[in-house]
């Protein structure tokens, strides 16, 4: 197997690295440290990055982007995090929703959505689909039980839908220009034969943004509540079929969209970004630090952390590369959902290790050191929660 990247790749990724030391990382702990829920973001650094490419990586060339491969938004991905996670997924959460639109939306639709998305360096997407009292059963909702899921109630009146309900949590929410909505136009139905995706614009009558909230871990990264109050939506909106929308995307780890297959490696990528930085500052530190008037790495148990850093890191990256490739192949497999779990479990162990590596100092307000583990706990209820360990099981049981 051949394990060299192309130019093209080798540009992005040093592109991705320049921009990552030269312009996200000094501002990282500076905008993480604004105690306000909409203080850390920053339009000013989405604004360069986009003029460089990174808002626009996934579009395809025909539509004005870059249209790079999935090897390449891999790379990218990891670049940008190592010097600020919350930061890549601003990022990269465009790329997610960009594939679908590309893979999902009618020719009009898209004429009308990623001209635009291109023109603009603020234009940023989102997707709701978690409630206040609907999260998990979006994803393993009982076959046979209308009630389960989401509830954001969508009623056709002529040429549009009335939306009413809320969603929670949503990423990019506070800041978004367009939102994939999934609702239920069918009640009596599952939710996998009675929801409907639409496409929404911030300026929808009807539709507001409620509370942003504050978060511990991706501070930079804005979630919010969505409020549909009557919100008129045309049909035109509706992406793929009525009562459609479930099996049109799939649910996250799905193989039938480019945005669906795209959330398991955004997320591990990611996790790869922060094991590289907490690896190179665990080893700077041991190289420089003394204790008892000796290196900490002569230290034979600092020796064996970094090493198990290390080494739960370079594999991350060969998993990761490996799904990444697979992807690019059409090859579908299970092993972007086990990628995306084995990551929560990486990120975290590699994190604590470097803690660990930094003693007592570990343990006080660092505010790298902090910030690293602040990140790395968004993982257990993004990626390697029991949920979504479950619903990969089962699909290894259905392939088997």
């Amino acid at each position: 197997m051949d394990f060299s990247f192309s130019n093209e790749q080798r540009s992005w990724q040093m592109a991705a690295r320049k921009f990552a030391e030269e312009e996200i990382r000094p501002i990282s702990l500076q905008r993480d440290a604004i105690p306000t829920a909409s203080g850390p973001f920053d339009w000013e650094i989405i604004k360069k990055g986009s003029k460089l490419g990174f808002r626009t990586l996934a579009v395809p060339k025909e539509w004005g982007g870059h249209g790079t491969d999935f090897v390449t938004q891999a790379l990218v991905m990891a670049e940008l995090a190592k010097a600020d996670s919350a930061i890549s997924k601003a990022f990269s959460q465009n790329w997610k929703w960009s594939h679908l639109i590309s893979a999902t939306c009618t020719e009009e639709q898209k004429q009308r959505f990623l001209p635009a998305f291109i023109a603009d360096d603020t234009f940023v997407l989102g997707k709701g689909i978690t409630e206040p009292s609907a999260g998990s059963d979006n994803r393993l909702p009982p076959a046979d039980d209308p009630k389960a899921g989401l509830r954001l109630k969508a009623e056709r009146k002529g040429d549009e839908w009335i939306l009413n309900g809320e969603k929670a949590f949503i990423a990019n929410a506070p800041i978004g220009k367009l939102f994939f909505i999934d609702a239920r136009t069918d009640p009596n139905a599952p939710l996998k034969q009675g929801t409907t995706l639409f496409l929404v614009p911030r300026d929808t009558p009807g539709f507001r943004i409620g509370k942003v909230f504050n978060k511990s871990g991706w501070r930079f990264y804005q979630n919010g509540e969505m409020i549909f109050e009557n919100a008129r939506v045309p049909h035109a909106n509706v992406v793929g079929e009525v009562n459609g929308g479930a099996r049109k995307t799939g649910g996250r780890g799905g193989d039938t969209t480019g945005g669906d297959i795209f959330g398991d490696l955004e997320l591990a990528a990611n996790a790869l970004g922060i094991c590289d930085d907490a690896c190179e500052t665990a080893m700077h530190y041991a190289k420089t630090a003394k204790q008892g008037g000796r290196v900490l790495f002569e230290q034979q148990s600092v020796q064996l952390q970094i090493n198990r850093m290390y080494m739960l890191t370079e594999a991350l990256r060969s998993f990761v590369l490996r799904v990444a490739w697979e992807h690019d192949m059409k090859i579908h497999s299970c092993n972007a959902g086990l990628a995306m779990n084995y990551s929560t479990d990486v990120v975290q162990e590699v994190t604590e290790l470097y803690m660990d590596v930094r003693g007592a100092e570990g343990c006080m307000m660092d505010p790298h050191t902090d910030k690293l583990a602040r990140d790395s706990i968004i993982w257990s209820h993004l990626a390697g929660d029991s949920v979504q360990r479950m619903k990969v099981a089962r699909r290894l049981a259905a392939a088997a």
